[in-house]
């Protein structure tokens, strides 16, 4: 039983890691239409996301290692411009941009760190930039209020979105813990420059 358990479970994990590099889903997402292709009852045990996250990395290994590091390296200098424009509010890049398993099709996520949260939204609109208000989910599952902007990746010669998650500026400490699999979920410019060197010099 248990060994049938862990085939249905690798089977949701593969197929949900093709939804997240072929489509950018996120991984609860991915994983929720990955039950429902594979034609499974609504409350099947779904895969940890260090599972998925595991698949992931063997998609982009077996089916698009090249392009994938184009792509990563394209959003990652997008993220960057974007963490250089607003480097008052002290942004931390997360999500599958700073993990390293980001495709053309993968948002990027910023979190800033604010004294006052409605300060980047004054500043998008002092510098008349379009963007649209609502929350997403943060890393306690708590709903946090973002501000999406669509902005042009040259590199990719598309249009890409970005996340602006406005946090509370002693929020910063909690949102530096290491993940369940011991890596830092997030980083600034400066820990962002590092890891593209590491990776060009690798």
């Amino acid at each position: 039983m248990d060994a049938s358990r862990d085939d249905i479970t690798a089977e949701i994990a593969a197929v949900a890691a093709r939804l997240v590099v072929e489509e950018g889903l996120e991984y609860a997402a991915a994983k929720r239409r990955a039950v429902k292709q594979l034609g499974l009852p609504a409350r099947t045990p779904l895969p940890d996301n260090a599972t998925l996250d595991a698949a992931v990395r063997e998609d982009i290994a077996v089916f698009c290692p090249d392009t994938q590091a184009t792509e990563l390296l394209a959003l990652r200098e997008l993220a960057l411009l974007w963490m250089e424009r607003l480097q008052a509010f002290r942004p931390y890049l997360g999500g599958s941009v700073w993990h390293g398993t980001a495709t053309r099709h993968s948002d990027v996520y910023l979190q800033l760190f604010c004294d006052d949260p409605k300060a980047p939204e004054w500043t998008l609109l002092d510098h008349r930039v379009e963007y649209h208000p609502g929350t997403v989910n943060g890393w306690r599952g708590e709903p946090v209020e973002a501000l999406t902007l669509r902005t042009r990746c040259e590199a990719l010669g598309q249009w890409v979105l970005v996340h602006l998650m406005v946090h509370e500026h002693d929020d910063l400490r909690g949102a530096l813990k290491p993940d369940a699999q011991g890596r830092k979920p997030r980083g600034d410019a400066a820990a962002l420059r590092r890891l593209m060197a590491g990776e060009v010099s690798a």
